[in-house]
């Protein structure tokens, strides 16, 4: 809100409000109390900043003529309505997401502006250290200044191509959650859940209303509703054929099943859709034939979309257990020829599902994988799961 008012070329002054009522917030509430309304006593005192900080401004341009630009708005009112507060996120979000900027800065700027995480957090989320976050993010503030972008929507006929880096960047932000690689974290829910809900603005406000989005939008409930099992009590990742149904949530899963049904009403498929389907059948525990066909005929249409190497792995187990029933282990057989084509050496979790693909048919190959994987993996989650992949050995 108080980027929009005053713009890109006071954002830091937009931050240093921001972060003063917050502050305030913080001397007062514990010993006054909470106030009836928080949120409405934050945009109250962020407003009464901003307009103080006009009324400054404007006082001080009286005494030196012409050496101020904040005085353009010396007559302007923050608009504080429902309406505005949501316009404002859903300004910044495609302003941040401006092809001026790399999409791993649009990522930490929607971390930074929209979310509210501090610099530290990003960090972790990157798995790099503060300061290299910090010049990422003034780079990207200071093009944002120098190309003069605009906090607004964009015009009709650019609206469709922006989305599409809108999308990109919430879908990144919600894979940075759901396949976190902070040392002692298997799943960032907050991540996700910030992701969700920017992407829930976008399906509420009409113009950006459209299939594509609400494909992403199911794509997230269908993997959010797996959150609870997918860790467990001692912090370790817990494997989908070893997932606990009964912690799975209903209620996303339905809300999955509604958002994958109104991005069906387009004529065209994105890679969210075939994403969004591939998670849906993951949401059924049956682990039949029929199930993981649909899984694999999904992987290689969407690889025929937008190739990724993870998606091409992914892809190599849903073969397997496609052709499971097949005898001799003839189904682990054909994943392993197709994984190794990947060559993906420097993922653990290539070595770690060749680890698996190789249980039962040489068991020294299954060994040597998973010690492979073990050393290149990150997080404390991953190393405890390959250990004990070694340990069943």
């Amino acid at each position: 809100m108080l980027c929009k008012f005053f713009g890109f070329d006071h954002i830091e002054l937009a931050e240093d409000i921001a972060s003063e009522t917050f502050a305030l917030a913080l001397d007062s509430w514990p010993y006054k109390g909470v106030p009836e309304n928080p949120t409405a006593w934050l945009y109250t005192v962020a407003k009464n900043k901003a307009k103080n900080q006009i009324t400054r401004a404007k006082i001080f341009e009286e005494k030196v003529k012409d050496q101020i630009t904040l005085s353009v708005r010396s007559e302007a009112e923050v608009d504080l309505s429902s309406k505005s507060i949501v316009d404002s996120q859903l300004q910044m979000l495609f302003a941040i997401c401006h092809p001026v900027i790399p999409p791993e800065a649009q990522v930490g700027l929607a971390l930074r502006i929209l979310c509210g995480f501090g610099i530290e957090e990003i960090a972790n989320a990157f798995l790099t250290n503060s300061e290299t976050i910090k010049k990422r993010l003034v780079r990207a503030k200071e093009k944002l200044k120098e190309e003069k972008v605009e906090i607004s929507f964009p015009q009709e006929a650019e609206i469709q191509t922006r989305l599409e880096r809108v999308l990109q960047t919430l879908y990144l932000l919600f894979s940075e959650g759901y396949y976190s690689e902070s040392k002692n974290t298997v799943v960032r829910e907050d991540l996700c859940l910030e992701a969700m809900r920017l992407t829930q603005l976008l399906i509420e406000h009409a113009p950006t209303n459209q299939p594509i989005v609400n494909a992403l939008m199911s794509l997230m409930c269908f993997h959010a509703s797996r959150f609870p099992a997918r860790k467990s009590e001692n912090g370790e990742i817990v494997l989908y054929q070893e997932q606990n149904e009964a912690l799975w949530n209903q209620e996303l899963i339905s809300n999955g099943a509604f958002y994958l049904h109104a991005a069906s009403q387009g004529k065209t498929v994105s890679k969210y859709h075939i994403e969004a389907q591939i998670a849906y059948w993951h949401t059924v525990k049956q682990d039949s034939t029929e199930k993981w066909e649909n899984i694999l005929q999904l992987y290689n249409r969407l690889l025929q979309i937008e190739y990724s190497p993870i998606a091409a792995l992914n892809r190599t187990f849903a073969l397997y257990k496609a052709h499971a029933h097949l005898p001799n282990d003839e189904g682990k057989r054909m994943a392993v020829i197709e994984a190794e084509k990947l060559q993906l050496t420097a993922n653990h979790y290539y070595f770690t599902l060749l680890g698996q693909l190789y249980k039962g048919i040489d068991a020294l190959k299954a060994k040597q994988n998973f010690q492979k994987a073990l050393t290149l993996a990150k997080t404390d989650a991953d190393k405890k799961t390959i250990t004990r992949y070694l340990s069943e050995d």
